[in-house]
Formats: structure tokens, sequence, C-alpha cells
């Protein structure tokens, strides 16, 4: 006979407990939820048009969803506080189903995540829009409230499986591109130390559908940093040169000097955002003197030598790489 066995908490125990994240390291968090409110097409023309008698609607909704986040700890019993870094609202209109989305995103760096912050401010801006024109038309319907997306912390990214194919079209930023990596190291030259960095790249290059067309390792020397790129560029015809290792203040860092002399046109918004996103991790990233430029129609970003941190490099320009390298392309803006 099946037996199961049910711990009762203890005398004066509480049976339920706020986990301890004690342990775990700050990283940067960001969640981003959404809902829809379906209205009847009085109520929803008064928010197109901006007249409802109350006011701004979306405005409204807007400072609602925003306080609202900012308060999650209170509103939900086994929410840890968090200091957040953002938190931004968005509203899309559709005049053929007389709806509302509302999108909420949430920021922090802390030992846990802020999908709770992004759920309570998507449904503090939907609830207000309902509060708002119920006296229009009572006829509502509040649907469609999901987490979207979020990233940071030991798990990393994660995206809901109903919009994850949607999501994959506009993130999956390398699908078919050629990429190249190139390990700047003296220690990995020599055999001393295996290169760790390199293939982490080139996992998250995979995974996100590009084509690694080649790796290589070189020593910290000007004329090898440059061979490998140039031939990157011109031989494997590469869209995009990772390069990882040498932009520090060591006196043998010379990467940044050995990508400058070969620059056509440098990029200073790149290393500006690497250093900005690092710092969220550690104030050595400030350090850091990386520059990325195009050598032809090749981007090339230099991005740090340790593991962690060209993950974190990468991570971080993801958003914007599919849109730079489609403009190299000759795409439109």
């Amino acid at each position: 006979m099946e037996t199961r066995e049910h711990s009762q908490p203890l005398a004066g125990e509480s049976a339920f407990h706020m986990i301890d994240v004690g342990g775990k390291p700050d990283t940067h968090r960001r969640a981003v939820a959404q809902g829809e409110i379906i209205l009847a097409s009085d109520a929803f023309e008064a928010i197109d048009r901006r007249n409802n008698l109350k006011g701004d609607v979306l405005a409204a909704a807007e400072m609602a969803g925003i306080m609202t986040a900012k308060r999650t700890s209170e509103l939900i019993p086994l929410c840890h506080p968090l200091p957040l870094e953002s938190v931004r609202l968005s509203f899309t209109l559709d005049p053929e189903r007389s709806s509302v989305m509302v999108f909420c995103e949430a920021r922090t760096t802390g030992k846990t995540g802020v999908e709770m912050e992004a759920l309570a401010g998507v449904n503090g801006a939907l609830l207000s829009i309902y509060d708002l024109s119920k006296a229009v038309n009572p006829a509502i319907d509040i649907t469609n409230v999901r987490l979207c997306t979020k990233e940071g912390g030991k798990s990393g990214f994660w995206a809901h499986p109903a919009q994850r194919e949607a999501f994959q079209r506009e993130r999956t930023t390398l699908e078919n591109r050629r990429i190249a990596i190139v390990t700047v190291s003296d220690r990995c030259s020599r055999g001393e130390m295996s290169d760790s960095s390199g293939p982490a790249l080139a996992d998250v290059i995979a995974s996100r559908g590009g084509k690694v067309v080649g790796t290589s390792v070189v020593a910290d020397e000007r004329a090898l940093i440059q061979r490998e790129v140039l031939r990157a560029a011109h031989e494997l015809e590469a869209a995009l040169v990772l390069t990882t290792g040498g932009t520090g203040l060591g006196a043998r860092d010379v990467t940044p000097e050995a990508l400058e002399e070969i620059y056509e046109r440098p990029i200073p918004g790149i290393g500006q955002c690497l250093r900005l996103s690092g710092s969220r991790h550690t104030p050595l990233a400030w350090l850091s003197r990386g520059e990325a430029g195009l050598v032809g129609s090749t981007l090339v970003i230099p991005l740090p030598g340790s593991r962690r941190g060209a993950l974190e490099g990468i991570e971080a320009l993801e958003p914007i790489l599919v849109h730079a390298l489609d403009i190299i392309e000759g795409g439109a803006h």
C-alpha cells in the first residue's frame, strides 16, 4: 500500500517561507510582461481619441502600472523587495479588436528576478484602464496576461512558449551569419591555459543560428591580432568578428591598438554599451578599452577575455546586433 509523508510545520512555525537569496550573486535582471484589455467600441474610441471624461486613460494607466510595480512586495506576500532601476509601460491599440495591449518592462540588478514586478505593472495598468472606461461601457474583458520574457541570473534568458516563435524571428540575431572568433591570449597561445571564452562564444553563436567560420588563438601581438582579424574579414568573409581578451590595462593588452590601426570606421557606442553593461556586474568593466569598428563590411567587436565577461558582453549587445548587421549590409534604418 502506497504511503505518503507530509511534514506539518512545527508549533509556531509558518507553513510559508521567503526564499533565502543571500548567497546568490547580483546580476542584471529584466522581465517583460503583457496583458490585453478588450473594450466596447465606444469605450475604445474614448481612449483612442483621448476624450474620456475622466482624462487621458493611457497616461493614467502608465502611472498606475509604474506605481503598482514599485509596490509589488507589499502586495504579494513572499516577494522580495527590489530596488527597481526602471519600469516602462507601453501600449498598442488595435481598432479592429477594440483592444489595448499593455506591456511592462522591469529592470534591476539584484539576487532575484523582476517577473512579479513586470506582471504587477501590467495588471495595475489594465485595472486603471478598466476603472476609467467602465463608466463609458462596462462590457470589458481582461485577458492574455502573461510573462513574455525574463533575463538574468543562473537561468539566463527565457521566453514564454506562446511567443517564442515570434521572439526568435526578432531575437535570433545571428541566423545564417558568418562569424569568426579570435581569442587573444599569450598563455592560451602557448598552451599553458585552455581557452574557455572562445568556445563559449561559439556555443552562443550556434544557439542563435549563426555559422562559425573560423576560430583561432593568437598571442598578444599587434601583428598577429591584425592578421587574424583581416583573414576573417577578407578570406573567411565573416560578417562579424568577435575578439576576446587583451582589452585591459596590462602592458601586453594591445587589442584596442591593433584593431584601431585597421578600422575603416570606428563605432564607439558599442564599446560604451559593453562597459555600461559590464559595470552592472563589476566596476572593473570601466577599465576595458575595447572599441568596435568596421573592416570593410565586417563588424569587429572586442570582448573581455574572461568567459563570463565575454558572454555577458554578447548578451548585452544582442538586441542591437541584428539591426547593426542589417544596416552594414545595406538595409534600411
